[in-house]
C-alpha cells in the first residue's frame, strides 16, 4: 500500500516540475523579428537631354478647290465639262440659255444709236444758241441711261457662263446637256491638285512650338514615308470649343499616293531639353490624385509625390518633386512600405 503511494506522488511530482517550467517560458513577441531588408535597384537623378517629338492629325487639302455652280438658274445649252481633265483659267465649261437677254441686249443697242444721233444733232442746235441747256442735258442723260441698260444686261449675259477661274483638274460631272439648274445645283469640282497643303490643329500650349516657316513631316497612313512641308499660315483666332489653332503647311512636293480629302500625321519637334530629369516609366506609381516614386534615403522607403511632363516610349520626365542626386527605387515597387529598410543590390544607369 505504501509503494502504490509512492507511485502517485511521484507522478504527482513530476506532472507539477513540467507545469512549472511551462508557466515560466514567456512566449516570443513576433514583433521583436525583424524583416530582411528587400534587396532592390536604384538609380540617381542625373540631368538628362531629349527631342520632343509631337503629332498632330491633318487633312490634305488641294492648292485651289471651288464646287461648279450657276449664278442664275437656266438651261444648259453647252456643257465643256469633261471628268478627269485638266482645264485651263479662263476655259469656258458651261453656258446656259440667254436669247431673252440677247433680245433685250439688241433692243438697247438699237436705242443707244438713236439716241447717240439725237444728241449729236442737238449738239449742233446748241452750239448755234438754238436749243437750251435743258433739252440738251435730257439727251445726254438718254444716252447715259441707255449705256447703263447695256453694261447690264452684259452682266447677267456673263452670269450664264461658268469659267474656270484656275487651271485644275476636273471631278465627276453631275449634271447633263438640256438639264434646267439653279444656282444650288453643284455641276462639278475643280481642284488645282499640283500642289497640295495640310490642315492640322494643335492645342494652343503647344502654339508656341510652331512659326511660320517652320518645318513639319507628314506621315500618310499607307506607308512610314516621311513628306517635308513647310508652314504656310497660322490661323490667329484660338477655336472657343476646343481651345485648339489650327496650321496649314505646304508639302515640297506631291507624292502620286497623295489625294486631297486624304488623313495624315503632322510630326513636328517641340524642342531640345538638356536640363530634364528621366526616369523610366516603370518607376511612377501612378494613384487617383496624384503619381508617386519612391526615393531611397538613409536605406529607408520614402514615396514621394513628383510631377510628370514630357514621355518617351519607356522615359518619362519629372518636372517637380525629384532633385538631381535623388536615389530613386526602378524594381520591386509592389513590396516596399514607407520606411521599409531596403539593400540596394545595384545602380542602373539611365539616361
Amino acid at each position: 500500500m505504501k509503494n502504490k503511494h509512492y507511485a502517485y506522488t511521484t507522478i504527482l511530482s513530476a506532472l507539477g516540475i513540467i507545469l512549472l517550467q511551462a508557466c515560466g517560458d514567456k512566449p516570443q513577441d513576433p514583433k521583436s523579428k525583424t524583416p530582411p531588408p528587400i534587396a532592390i535597384d536604384v538609380m540617381v537623378a542625373k540631368h538628362s537631354s531629349f527631342s520632343q517629338t509631337l503629332y498632330a492629325s491633318g487633312t490634305v487639302q488641294a492648292q485651289e478647290f471651288v464646287e461648279l455652280k450657276p449664278e442664275v438658274s437656266g438651261r444648259i445649252i453647252k456643257l465643256n465639262i469633261n471628268e478627269g481633265e485638266t482645264v485651263k483659267e479662263g476655259t469656258l465649261l458651261v453656258k446656259l440659255n440667254d436669247d431673252d437677254l440677247q433680245a433685250q441686249l439688241r433692243k438697247f443697242q438699237s436705242q443707244l444709236d438713236i439716241a447717240q444721233r439725237n444728241l449729236k444733232r442737238l449738239k449742233s442746235l446748241l452750239d448755234a444758241n438754238g436749243l437750251n441747256q435743258q433739252e440738251y442735258d435730257a439727251a445726254d442723260n438718254q444716252v447715259k441711261t441707255t449705256l447703263a441698260d447695256i453694261d447690264y444686261i452684259k452682266a447677267q449675259i456673263h452670269k450664264t457662263e461658268i469659267i474656270a477661274p484656275f487651271t485644275g483638274l476636273i471631278g465627276l460631272r453631275k449634271v447633263s446637256p438640256g438639264a434646267f439648274i439653279t444656282n444650288n445645283t453643284v455641276l462639278a469640282t475643280l481642284q488645282q491638285v499640283n500642289s497640295l497643303k495640310i490642315d492640322f490643329v494643335i492645342p494652343e500650349d503647344e502654339a508656341g512650338v510652331l512659326h511660320r516657316g517652320s518645318k513639319v513631316k507628314i506621315q500618310n497612313d499607307n506607308n512610314d514615308e516621311l513628306l517635308d512641308a513647310t508652314i504656310s499660315a497660322i490661323e490667329p483666332q484660338v477655336n472657343v470649343g476646343t481651345r485648339n489653332l489650327t496650321y496649314r503647311a505646304v508639302l515640297s512636293s506631291r507624292p502620286s499616293t497623295l489625294n486631297p480629302g486624304a488623313f495624315v500625321k503632322v510630326l513636328f519637334d517641340a524642342g531640345k531639353n538638356n536640363d530634364a530629369i528621366m526616369v523610366p516609366s516603370n518607376c511612377i506609381i501612378p494613384e487617383s490624385r496624384n503619381k508617386k516614386v519612391v526615393l531611397i534615403k538613409d536605406g529607408k522607403v520614402k514615396f514621394t509625390i513628383v510631377e510628370v511632363g514630357y514621355r518617351g516610349n519607356d522615359m518619362v520626365e519629372i518636372t517637380k518633386g525629384l532633385i538631381v542626386g535623388d536615389t530613386i527605387a526602378v524594381n520591386g515597387l509592389l513590396f516596399l512600405k514607407p520606411d521599409a529598410i531596403v539593400k540596394i543590390k545595384g545602380a542602373k544607369n539611365k539616361s
